[in-house]
Order: C-alpha cells, then structure tokens, then sequence
C-alpha cells in the first residue's frame, strides 16, 4: 500500500459553534488578535457579534476589515503593517475564503520577509505564521480547513495559488447558522465550488482512499442539500449539510489537491477580477469532458454519486459526462459562459498560460498543451 498523508486543522461542527472564537484564541495564547473580515460581513452583524465574544473572554482584538473579493497582495501587505504595528500575535478570520486567504498571506507576512509572491507554489514557506482561527460563513470555499491561500495580484492580473502546511489553520469553527445571510446567488456559487472541490479530489491524481471518503460524501450531499438551502436560506438542516459537504470537500481537495477547473478558473479570476464560484460553474463540463478518457473509472463513481444519468453498468462517455454535468449546474441555479465574464478569443491564450503555470494543474489526471487548454476556454465562451 503507498503512503498516504493526510492534514486537517481541529474543527468543531455545529450550531453556535462560532460562540467559541473568544475562548479558543485565549487557548491558543492570544494576546491580541487582528480579526479580518470585509464590509459585507460587517454590514450582517457577524463581526460584532463575534467581536463582542471576544470582549466577554478578555481578548483584545484589532478590526481589519477591508479585504476585496478576490483578495488582494495590497490587501496582505497593508493587513501586515496593521498586525505589525498594533503588536497583534494572533489571527481570527470570519467569511469565505477571501478573508480566510487574507488572514494567511497576512500570517506568511508576518513570520517571512516579503514579497508574498516568492511563497507561490507548493511548500515554499519555511517559516509558520501566528495562531489562525477561523469562522466560515460561506458553504464551499472550505479555506478553514485547507492548506491553500489564493492571492491576486493586480498588476500582473492573476491569481497565486500558495499551497502549504504552515497554512493549515489552528481552529475553524464551522457553524452553520451563520451561512444564513448568504443571498441565493452566493449559496448557488459558493455550493457550485464545493461540489468542483469534490469532484477534482476525487479524479486527481494524488487522490488516496481517505480523500475518496471525503469527496464522495460531499458529492452525495451536495445534489439536493443546495437547492434546498437556495430555495429556503432559513432551513438549517440544508445549511447544515452544506456546510458538512464544503468541509468534507476542502479536506479531500487539501489533501488530493485540485485539477484544470480550478486552474483555469484562477486564470480568469485572475484576469477579470471575476466570482471564484461562477468561473468553476462555467468550466465544470468541458473540463470533465476533456478529462474523462483518462479517468472514466472515476468520473463514473462522480455521476453515480450525484445521480447523473446514462451510467449505470459503466456505461456513458465524456460527452454525455459534459451535457450531464451542465444540467447539474444549472439545477444548482449556476452557469453560463465565459463571455458574460468578458472574455474574448482574444483572451485565450494569455489565459491557457496562466492556467498552464498553476500548481493545481499539477493533479489533473491528464496532461494538457496549451492549444488544449485554450480549446477548453473557447467551448466555454
């Protein structure tokens, strides 16, 4: 048998759990926390609630409140100085990855010298920054539990995907309640990504019979957890399960890291400055489509465990995993294509050489050129 590793952080799962964050940062030895967050966030009361949680446990605690949606290296670097400057020796993120990936460029920053690109790739950071606890308030981009930062840096137009074990956090927090103030067009995108998560794990080829548990189950929960919780956002037990499943999946995808969705929806992302979710919802099908022949054992346990059709016995082929896996999305209120992104066929190339050089590639069960890649993108628009 080959050798399997595996890292998590320490979660604790389940209503309220979020009331915790004051006396978990005592535990970890805070002595000043700077808790990251952004404006939406502020705006739904979660940061002043759990800020007052942290007053009632006697921990003193710095706001850094203005992280972007794809977060940015400015946005690190100027979370750093304020860390730096308020004497802070500990983290606390509460939202979607952006701030969650905020908070660890912000701790890379903290404990090695800059620039936060020179840590891009994989297991490139020698030293481990602060304490992080984490408190999600999405279902899907599952940074709480992963050992991935994705950073965008303006100037270039991309996105750098940091990927190491000094980024696992210390503590996440996972409540489900607090997904509730997610409108429907973010539960669908956020859902959407966690359902990618799972299914990149599981076809990756670095994937292990432990990360196959975890994206299988994701995938089965997944199909009818999502438009439940869309359609009804005060439904707990569909929040809930969401909120299972985006674990569940950043713990396969931390572990079997990702494929070509995620570095191509990275490349756009980067490019466009566009919604991580809508980008993965758009490549999705082409993606599995150009992939299936070189993994169609394990795109069919993915339709079997979403219930896609036309594959029982083994059967089914790339193009019916493609219609099938489309059908899906837009069941999950997902979708549509590229050009509504405004990407042109102008933009093709630059793009497949950006996704060409993301370490999530790395994974995909195939190799692609970079006419391929391109090839992928233009189905897509």
């Amino acid at each position: 048998m080959d050798l399997v590793k595996f890292l998590a952080p320490e979660f604790v799962f389940g209503l309220g759990a979020r009331k915790l964050a004051g006396r978990y940062a005592k535990n970890l030895g805070a002595r000043r926390l700077l808790v990251v967050s952004d404006p939406g966030l502020v705006a739904a009361g979660w940061v002043d609630e759990i800020a007052a949680l942290l007053r009632q446990e006697g921990v003193p605690y710095v706001p850094f409140v203005e992280v972007h949606a794809n977060p940015r290296v400015e946005d690190c670097e100027l979370g750093a100085e304020i860390y730096e400057s308020e004497g802070c020796d500990a983290l606390l993120s509460i939202g979607g990855g952006s701030p969650t990936d905020c908070a660890k460029g912000i701790g890379i920053l903290s404990a090695n010298p800059g620039p936060l690109s020179a840590y891009e790739g994989i297991d490139r950071i020698p030293r481990p920054g602060p304490p992080l606890v984490c408190v999600p308030t999405t279902a899907g981009a599952s940074a709480d539990v992963s050992q991935f930062a994705i950073i965008r840096e303006v100037a270039s137009r991309r996105k750098m995907a940091i990927v190491s074990r000094m980024l696992v956090p210390d503590i996440a927090l996972i409540d489900p309640e607090v997904t509730r103030t997610m409108d429907p067009a973010l539960s669908s995108a956020t859902g959407v990504d966690a359902l990618v998560h799972a299914i990149e794990a599981y076809v990756s080829n670095a994937s292990s019979p432990i990360t196959d548990i975890h994206a299988l189950e994701a995938l089965r929960i997944i199909p009818t957890a999502l438009p439940a919780a869309i359609a009804d956002p005060d439904d707990l037990e569909a929040r809930a399960l969401m909120s299972r499943a985006s674990m569940e999946a950043g713990l396969a995808f931390s572990n079997a890291i990702l494929g070509a969705v995620h570095a191509m929806a990275h490349a756009v992302g980067g490019f466009f400055d566009s919604p991580h979710g809508e980008c993965n919802a758009m490549l999705l099908p082409e993606v599995a489509r150009a992939n299936f022949p070189s993994a169609p054992g394990r795109y069919r346990d993915v339709a079997a465990a979403v219930g896609l059709g036309g594959f029982e016995g083994g059967g089914g082929d790339g193009e019916l995993m493609a219609a099938e896996l489309r059908d899906l999305v837009r069941r999950l209120s997902a979708g549509g294509k590229l050009s509504d992104l405004g990407v042109s066929r102008e933009d093709l190339v630059p793009l497949a050489e950006l996704a060409l050089s993301d370490p999530c590639m790395l994974t995909n069960p195939r190799r692609f050129a970079r006419e391929e890649v391109a090839s992928i993108y233009e189905r897509c628009l």
